[in-house]
């Protein structure tokens, strides 16, 4: 990515734009660099990264009265949301060209108590496959990497009693995880939440009831085409709003990042901040 800054600012200064760059070097400065530009009335906003520096750039922007268009160039290892709005993840410069020739479309975010997502949010003992597949196997193996990690760990997995409270359902037992999704590309699986539109005004949410390894294997082998939702042991619904509470502690994951513990309160925000969509997506 570095090696292509100075081709991709010729780029974007060509193409209009005066332009500032801003390097992340610690966790957080994505968000302060984000809100900086809001504050000062920049006309796009480009996140250049994974799915950790979008999350950090939605977080600077979700609470300012002034939020710029936001353009995505995946740089990242999983790039769940640049797939999931069709950009290329292997083409950077490709990437630029979108931006610039898309259009900024209102899409949701999810807020949960004072924190925002723009793609997923996950809890129980299976989600922390997203800290322990490493990046290079992730970059190579795709998702994969995933399924081979949860067969390794799923032996050992503890399941999690879990509430689960909407406007329509109440949802009170053990859980291996739950997942509370904005697009359908959930953890480099493209069809994890194949309903899930990211202007509906609501989340998809994916509950995985406690599984065997055979059960586990079962409903994997069923995701790459979706048809896991159709499953006894998954529950699979829509809402712009839900509470999650749980007996033991329990960790969520917001966009691929440590988001603290239960219970916490999930709200889909509608149409809250544009983001740059590829041409004919």
């Amino acid at each position: 990515m570095k090696d292509k800054l100075p081709e991709i600012l010729d780029f974007f200064e060509a193409a209009g734009y005066e332009t500032s760059c801003h390097a992340t070097k610690k966790a957080g400065d994505a968000s302060i660099a984000a809100a900086y530009a809001a504050d000062r009335g920049f006309d796009l906003i480009i996140a250049a990264g994974g799915d950790g520096t979008l999350y950090e750039v939605v977080n600077g922007l979700a609470e300012k009265d002034y939020r710029p268009p936001v353009g995505i160039i995946p740089a990242g290892t999983t790039n769940d949301f640049a797939r999931a709005i069709g950009l290329p993840v292997k083409n950077i410069l490709k990437a630029c060209e979108m931006i610039v020739k898309g259009t900024p479309i209102p899409i949701d975010i999810g807020k949960i108590n004072d924190r925002y997502f723009i793609n997923i949010a996950g809890g129980g003992a299976l989600t922390d496959l997203t800290y322990e597949v490493p990046s290079k196997l992730k970059t190579i193996m795709g998702q994969l990497a995933y399924y081979v990690k949860g067969i390794e760990k799923l032996p050992f997995i503890r399941p999690s009693r879990v509430r689960i409270e909407t406007e329509s359902r109440i949802i009170d037992e053990e859980i291996m995880l739950f997942l509370i999704a904005n697009s359908n590309s959930v953890g480099g699986m493209e069809k994890l939440a194949p309903f899930a539109n990211l202007s509906d005004g609501k989340f998809d949410c994916l509950i995985l009831r406690k599984t065997t390894l055979p059960e586990f294997l079962r409903i994997a082998t069923h995701v790459i085409k979706g048809d896991h939702i159709k499953d006894p042991d998954v529950l699979y619904f829509q809402t712009s709003r839900l509470r999650a509470t749980a007996s033991t502690k329990v960790l969520l994951n917001l966009d691929g990042e440590l988001g603290g513990e239960l219970p916490m309160e999930f709200t889909a925000l509608h149409k809250h901040i544009q983001v740059i969509m590829p041409e004919n997506r």
